[in-house]
């Protein structure tokens, strides 16, 4: 069965936390960016991390961090992987994943103007930087750094790479199921798409998003299945 990864990030409240879980998320992102609005602290971090059940993952998401700022949270709740969302170079992302010791995956801003290309040079050029590198979010390019709630052109996303990377940007309740047939990407992420409101998660958005990746997913199924049949 074809089955897409889901994340649920922006998580700050335990309630928030337990109905990702509770709905089927496979990963829970917690922001640890001052300037956003759903920021937590490493203190508030590691009660959040201690609630997170077996085989959910958790995700550090980290703005142009330090060394010291990322060793932070490692030290104050177990993370499993890291998520790089500022200006920070593949050589900045390696070095921090090696010293850290932990698997990262790095977030690309897409812009009207990108191209197939761009985006394959890239995945390139960090699997070359990075042992620890295990791929790319796509999100879409805006001023502030993600949760901004849009959506860019899916179809910049060359075939070979979308069954490797992690779709991002506006996604919704509304266009989970088409994203994930249009793009099929390995995973989705999701923020401000399921709140009530900045840094607070409506638990039926949740489950209504989780539902549509899931209808999406059968219907990838159902397609490979009639391809198989002779």
């Amino acid at each position: 069965m074809h089955r897409t990864r889901i994340k649920i990030c922006g998580i700050t409240r335990l309630e928030d936390l337990h109905a990702a879980v509770g709905a089927g998320a496979d990963a829970l992102g917690f922001v640890f960016y001052p300037k956003s609005p759903r920021y937590v602290a490493p203190e508030q971090f590691g009660p959040l991390a201690r609630a997170a059940p077996p085989f959910v993952s958790t995700v550090a998401l980290f703005v142009n961090p330090t060394l010291d700022e990322v060793e932070a949270v490692l030290a104050a709740g177990q993370v499993a992987l890291l998520q790089f969302h500022g200006d920070e170079t593949a050589g900045q992302c390696a070095a921090i994943a090696a010293r850290v010791q932990r698997p990262f995956v790095r977030a690309y801003r897409v812009k009207p103007d990108t191209s197939a290309s761009d985006l394959l040079s890239c995945e390139l050029a960090y699997r070359a930087a990075s042992p620890w590198f295990s791929g790319l979010l796509l999100d879409a390019y805006v001023d502030a750094y993600g949760g901004a709630g849009k959506v860019f052109d899916w179809s910049l996303i060359p075939k070979e790479l979308a069954p490797r990377v992690v779709l991002s940007g506006g996604l919704s309740v509304q266009n989970a199921t088409d994203a994930v047939v249009r793009v099929r990407p390995y995973a989705v992420d999701i923020s401000s798409g399921v709140e009530q409101h900045k840094g607070i998660k409506d638990a039926r958005k949740i489950a209504a998003f989780i539902a549509g990746v899931r209808a999406a997913d059968a219907i990838i199924e159902s397609e490979a299945q009639h391809e198989r049949s002779p």
